[in-house]
């Protein structure tokens, strides 16, 4: 296994995030766009500018996706979100947990067909409590899985026969067969198990090459992944132990775009990594797959 020693990352903005999450390049206008979560905030960063500006979206924001129609769709605490940032506003669609007001929801990304899938997790980190979630570009949401624990990362292969998805706690990737045609999932199986040292799956995005992008909470590294052997490809150390999320971006779909966190970091932990919450960059030879945006 290659290490990525030679990978540098490099620190784009010095955010400071408390819990920074839900990387995703937006190809039509060049900017990548990530969460702050219990910060209550999408950010903006521009490359050519290196300007990262945040906008407050009033509760919990989990990810964020583009909207074919125009603005953001956000997964926040209380369901998926229309959010309009040049007006600032936040319009709730649909709260499918609207009786589960100890839930929030976390990660998610669009699905090859336009349909925005997000997860759900407790609050107090309760085992079990989630769910994971497909909205219909007409609105309508579907409950895909229960007793999920930490919803995160979720992606589709090339051809778009396999979804991979993460709940952090099990340590695995699963793969379901996907029909793109109805959005039904079925024969889960592990794609990725991931062993103790390596840190707990998080974010995850896929490559042009089918290869996985896990970024490792606890695990301060960026890990990829072959799906079809389980095996690890190469580790890309980060300066941050909780590293969140990642995306590919910039005009070549060349550059590896990584959120951290620096929640519960002790003062003596911080003072061995300042730059945790930050929005880091790395270019590791690869290149991704646009996002598929929201149709509706």
């Amino acid at each position: 296994m290659a290490k990525g020693k030679a990978v540098e990352a490099e620190l784009l903005t010095d955010a400071r995030a408390e819990l920074g999450e839900g990387a995703l390049w937006d190809s039509r206008k060049g900017v990548l766009y990530w969460v702050n979560i219990t910060g209550e905030e999408v950010h903006f960063y521009d490359p050519r500018t290196g300007r990262d500006t945040s906008l407050s979206v009033g509760q919990k924001v989990g990810t964020v996706v583009c909207r074919k129609g125009g603005g953001l769709m956000l997964a926040v605490q209380h369901g998926f979100a229309r959010f309009d940032p040049v007006a600032r506003h936040l319009e709730i669609v649909a709260d499918p947990e609207s009786q589960i007001p100890t839930n929030r929801f976390n990660d998610g990304k669009c699905d090859p067909a336009g349909r925005f899938w997000a997860g759900t997790m407790a609050l107090d980190n309760k085992e079990g409590a989630g769910a994971l979630y497909r909205m219909e570009p007409g609105g309508s949401v579907h409950r895909m899985l229960t007793g999920v624990s930490c919803s995160n990362g979720i992606v589709w292969s090339r051809d778009a026969r396999t979804m991979y998805y993460i709940d952090t706690p099990t340590r695995e990737v699963s793969a379901f067969d996907y029909n793109r045609a109805t959005g039904e999932i079925t024969n889960r199986r592990a794609a990725v198990r991931v062993p103790e040292p390596v840190g707990l799956p998080d974010g995850m995005c896929i490559d042009a090459k089918d290869n996985l992008w896990v970024a490792m909470w606890g695990g301060s590294c960026v890990t990829r992944w072959n799906p079809k052997t389980g095996v690890m490809v190469a580790s890309y150390p980060l300066p941050a132990s909780q590293v969140t999320s990642c995306a590919f971006g910039g005009d070549a779909l060349n550059e590896l775009y990584v959120t951290t966190a620096r929640i519960g970091l002790s003062p003596e932990a911080l003072e061995k990594e300042p730059h945790a919450g930050g929005l880091f960059r790395l270019r590791p030879g690869a290149k991704g797959l646009p996002a598929a945006e929201f149709a509706g």
